[in-house]
Order: structure tokens, then sequence, then C-alpha cells
């Protein structure tokens, strides 16, 4: 009886308030989802790709195979997935959470995250957002990497900890910097672990929106292997493949 009368229930809300797309907010028929025209234009990263940082790959050159930027200078996390190319066609769905009070996205990104993110899921034993300066997070009320991680670490029941990284100054935003070498110095020792027995041996999965360069990524995972982290791996909604796209 308490089962039929969920399904009453959440079939009453769905004719109140339908499932609507991630994208452009057309009704379909499941929350979480994408539009028949929307999923038709998203670029799925589910190709070849660099072993470590998952940079796409025109031709598959075999598994193991990585990136030039990776073999000159091996990052200091070990992979890092996104599921989406952060073009014109997933652009808005993102900004809409980041910027624009969207909350009602976390649960179908963070469904999104946790079925592309499995195998680096299978050896976290910690789930980290990568954080905001808390004068920031005061004027945004929000971090939405944070909120992304929360339930992803419910979702797949893994241990969530939103203070185990700080932004110890605040920055200018990444999205404003000219160049990937402005990006790196723009986050250079903008991170810190305030207390290294959180993260000491343990692997972390940092989780973000965006993938532009890599260098918030490596900023924040160098943090945490100076704290004594025994592996990082990266997890996020999106990457930039094209530098046209990198304005977030």
């Amino acid at each position: 009886m308490t089962a039929a009368w969920k399904s009453i229930g959440s079939g009453a809300l769905d004719l109140l308030f339908p499932p609507l797309c991630l994208s452009c907010r057309a009704p379909v028929g499941s929350e979480g989802g994408f539009c028949a025209d929307c999923w038709g234009v998203l670029a799925f990263l589910d190709g070849p790709a660099c072993d470590c940082c998952g940079t796409p790959f025109p031709v598959d050159p075999g598994p193991g195979s990585l990136c030039a930027a990776c073999l000159a200078k091996p990052p200091a996390f070990t992979k890092a997935r996104a599921i989406l190319a952060y073009d014109d066609e997933s652009r808005g769905a993102i900004l809409a959470l980041k910027h624009a009070d969207r909350l009602e996205l976390v649960p179908g990104f963070a469904r999104w995250l946790g079925r592309v993110g499995r195998p680096l899921l299978d050896e976290a034993d910690l789930i980290v957002p990568v954080p905001l300066h808390r004068s920031r997070l005061w004027s945004r009320r929000y971090n939405q990497s944070a909120e992304l991680a929360r339930r992803l670490a419910r979702d797949c029941n893994r241990i969530f900890d939103p203070l185990a990284l700080v932004r110890n100054r605040r920055t200018l935003s990444q999205g404003a910097m000219p160049s990937a070498r402005a990006r790196r110095k723009n986050v250079l020792s903008a991170f810190k672990v305030p207390d290294p027995a959180r993260v000491t041996g343990r692997h972390i999965l940092l989780v973000d929106d965006v993938l532009t360069t890599g260098a918030t990524a490596e900023a924040c995972s160098r943090a945490l292997k100076r704290a004594g982290a025994a592996g990082i791996t990266v997890l996020t909604l999106a990457r930039v493949v094209k530098a046209s796209e990198a304005h977030i």
C-alpha cells in the first residue's frame, strides 16, 4: 500500500510539476534528463582520450596513451574525467547551475557523474569539492561544486568532506584569465588543507563543474598531496576541448 501511495503521489507531482529538460526546460519523460533535441547536439566525451587528463583524441592510439602535455609534465592528479564537452550546447545548463540558483539541476547532474565516474568512485575514500573563497561563497550563497559532490556522495555511499580543502586567498575568476599561464598563476598557492589528518593516506575524488586548462584541479591536487593524500582523481560535468570555448 505504501509503495502504491508513493507511486500515486509521484504521478500527481509530475502532473503539477512535470520533469523538464536540464538544458532547454522542455517537458521530458523523467527527471534529470535532456529532451531529444538537446540530447542530439550534446558532445559526450565517451571516445578515446588521454589516460591521465581525459583530453579527447581524434583517433584511438591504444590503451594507456597519454597526451603530449601529460607526457611532458605529469599532473598532480592521476586521472581526470568529464561527461560533456563544454560548448554552446552544454554551457547554458552548467551556467544556470553555477550562477542562476538552479539547484534543482543537481540531482540529475549528480546521477550522470555517478555513472561516468564509477571507476573513479570505486577507488575513492573521500569526495572533496573544489572550494570557493568565503567571500565569494557569501555573495553567491552556495558552491555548485560542493552541491554536486554532496549529492554524488549520498547517491554513491561515499564520505563527503567540504572542509578538507579550503581556498585561503581570494582569486580572480578563472574565466577572466587570458591564458593557461595566467590561470596557473592566479591559483598558485590558493588552496590549503587545514587539517591534514582528514586526507592523509586517503584516495580523494575532487569534484568540480568545468575543467578548462586544469590549473585549478592541479593547484587543488598539489595541496592535497602535500597534506599526505594517497592519490587524487578529478571528476567534472564538462571540460573545455577547444580554447575558443573557455569562457565560463
